[in-house]
């Protein structure tokens, strides 16, 4: 066969899977990424996890939606983090919950904030406890609110104190009153007194007084007239 880098997309398309299952990772390595790009599903499926190893960062950025669809949750874990945080955002986006569940929590915390803000809610909400907690403070700060309404009580429950005190006030004033119910008096706690300050008054009212008691003298102290004011009967009486 000629080199492999001489060959053209149509001559690329034409190799079985057997030819591509053989190829070495030099060669792997030394496709171009318009060669990549005209690769078939079927001989993408026929890729060792060496080898898909192997691919530039520029040639993964290079496959379509439907190519990267096409890859294994096997062949997705065995990426370098560095391939991972090579993928586009529109290819982050694309990606199936099935598929975003074989990473590990090392390649979640390989996507950079923009990946991160790309992500789906479908996806969030699809992410476990552990792939969560692989997030950098500054990953957690790059959530969308629409991704942080998203989050399921048990994964807010999850959320670490740092990645909670990363958070905006904005990303916070996004929690429904079902996701702010699930946290701790611990992750309460770790909140700052500007983000107890952003609570809206609805969420304030919503606090068990579980909650509440939780919260230390300072937080209470940060508590506005307005939030003060929407404290409830039961929350004020415990």
């Amino acid at each position: 066969m000629a080199t492999i880098s001489n060959l053209t997309t149509t001559q690329i398309v034409a190799l079985t899977t057997t030819t591509i299952a053989g190829l070495s990772t030099t060669e792997i390595a030394a496709m171009s990424s318009t060669q990549a790009a005209a690769l078939t599903t079927t001989q993408l499926g026929a890729i060792s996890t060496t080898q898909l190893r192997a691919l530039t960062n520029t040639d993964l950025a290079a496959l379509t939606t439907t190519q990267l669809g096409a890859l294994s949750t096997t062949q997705l874990s065995a990426l370098a983090n560095t391939q991972v945080a090579a993928l586009t955002t529109t290819q982050v986006a694309a990606l199936t919950t099935t598929q975003l569940g074989g990473f590990s929590s090392t390649e979640i915390g390989a996507l950079t904030t923009a990946q991160v803000a790309a992500l789906t809610t479908t996806e969030v909400a699809a992410l476990t406890t552990t792939q969560l907690g692989g997030l950098a403070a500054t990953q957690a700060a790059a959530l969308t609110t629409t991704e942080v309404a998203a989050l399921t009580t048990t994964q807010v429950r999850g959320l670490a104190s740092t990645q909670l005190g990363a958070l905006t006030t904005t990303q916070l004033a996004a929690l429904t009153t079902t996701e702010l119910g699930a946290l701790t008096t611990t992750q309460l706690g770790a909140l700052s007194t500007r983000q107890v300050l952003g609570l809206s008054t609805t969420q304030v009212a919503a606090l068990t007084t579980t909650q509440l008691g939780g919260l230390s003298a300072t937080q209470v102290g940060a508590l506005s007239t307005t939030q003060s004011g929407a404290l409830t009967t039961t929350q004020v009486g415990a």
